[in-house]
């Protein structure tokens, strides 16, 4: 969701005064220069998955039900469910190191999410510190990590290399669907900056210079620590360890590395969990805004100019899934759910296009029409593979999406009371 084209209403909030005004209300700081939103894209994007395995168009397109059920979507699966899939990993990771029971990981890893959420609600300069030093110590971390793979490694790298013992060869549809959400989730939350984009000094510009930088930075790490791994390890030991970054260096400096390692995922998961917590509650504030979401989501905090309302739903709700799900259950449900509305997203894109061709386009999608086109049949491949392969799991998720429907209905009801 850009807000770009949405300038001179950025700042206004609900229930300002009895006539509306936005006058006296309180806004959003513009806070955010080049380097704060590339370390928002960086920090984001590089969680835990390297180390282990937009709403405005659906209303023009689909109509304010939509619009509604995107917002629902991102606060009670999508978003909320990356944060606590963020979480069970951070525990899982902590347990490890601390030798804590498998509740002891639970708790700690809702104390996790309040904490951040805790920071966030204190005002944007607090949560762009803690991201900016995050996103520098972990891109630091795995550049060293990196370079010791690289310069130590004696494994030749092979374009194609075949198991031995596999007798050749195997695919299968629901293979590639498997693999394809995983790496999906890898890469899941790159377009959150847009987010924040009302609290960028200069969006225009930084906006798209930002998402494209980080978004640079991101493939090149995960490409070059990817030859690093095949450096040091044959490819059925990358496809028989749940955490290969840890079993590649412990091979080269000794089983003393594998804390170094699970001390950097943490600071991974770490840096994602509070640019997720930071970034989403911005889109339910901005929807309330447009009368699409409940209203209270629309309150900013007069001392702290922060959508206060919305980071404490958010931060309670991700709480509650974290404690009640599993790491891998968690984020194929968020990978199901997000993919229907990117989908619906792109696809608005070509419908618009058609119903409404005198609207101002400042930027014109390259290779319209099958860029577009392209991208909403992937988004088609990913939902079908998802619900082949788990079909019970991701239903669960599109039942929480759907939920959403009687509450919309029974919100239009009330206000029409």
């Amino acid at each position: 969701m850009s807000f770009l084209d949405q300038e001179p209403r950025e700042h206004r909030v609900f229930g300002a005064d009895a006539n509306g005004s936005a006058a006296s209300a309180p806004t959003l700081r513009r806070e955010l220069n080049l380097f704060d939103a590339v370390a928002v894209v960086v920090g984001t994007i590089v969680g835990s998955g390297i180390f282990l395995i937009p709403s405005t168009y659906l209303r023009h397109a689909y109509g304010p039900l939509l619009a509604f059920l995107y917002a629902w979507a991102l606060l009670f699966m999508i978003h909320s469910g990356s944060i606590a899939a963020l979480a069970v990993a951070f525990g899982l990771y902590a347990g490890q190191i601390l030798g804590l029971s498998a509740i002891e990981e639970k708790v700690l890893s809702a104390m996790c999410i309040l904490a951040l959420t805790t920071i966030s609600c204190f005002g944007i300069r607090g949560g762009k510190i803690v991201q900016n030093s995050i996103a520098v110590a972990k891109i630091g971390g795995l550049a060293g990590i990196i370079l010791v793979l690289c310069i130590r490694g004696t494994r030749p790298l092979r374009l194609f290399e075949l198991d031995a013992s596999s007798g050749g060869p195997t695919s299968s549809l629901a293979g590639f669907g498997i693999a394809l959400v995983a790496v999906l989730w890898a890469y899941e939350a790159w377009h959150v900056l847009s987010f924040v984009a009302g609290e960028m000094k200069r969006p225009q510009r930084d906006l798209p210079r930002s998402l494209f930088y980080g978004s640079v930075i991101v493939m090149l790490v995960y490409v070059v620590a990817n030859l690093g791994y095949y450096h040091v390890l044959s490819s059925a030991e990358i496809r028989g360890s749940s955490a290969v970054a840890a079993l590649a260096v412990t091979r080269l400096l000794g089983p003393i590395t594998g804390t170094f390692i699970s001390l950097l995922v943490l600071v991974s998961i770490l840096g994602s969990m509070n640019g997720m917590i930071l970034t989403g509650p911005r889109v339910y504030y901005a929807m309330a805004r447009d009368g699409v979401f409940p209203r209270a989501f629309g309150w900013i905090s007069d001392r702290y100019r922060t959508p206060m309302v919305a980071l404490i739903v958010q931060g309670a709700w991700a709480t509650v899934l974290a404690l009640s799900g599993s790491y891998q259950q968690i984020f194929a449900n968020v990978i199901f759910a997000a993919w229907i509305f990117y989908g619906l997203a792109v696809a608005a894109v070509v419908m618009l296009r058609r119903t409404q061709p005198q609207l101002n386009r400042p930027f014109r999608v390259p290779g319209y029409p099958w860029v577009p086109v392209l991208f909403c049949a992937a988004a088609i491949g990913v939902v079908v593979s998802s619900i082949i392969e788990r079909p019970a799991r991701v239903f669960v998720g599109l039942g929480l999406v759907v939920c959403g429907v009687p509450i919309y209905l029974f919100s239009m009801k009330s206000s029409m009371d």
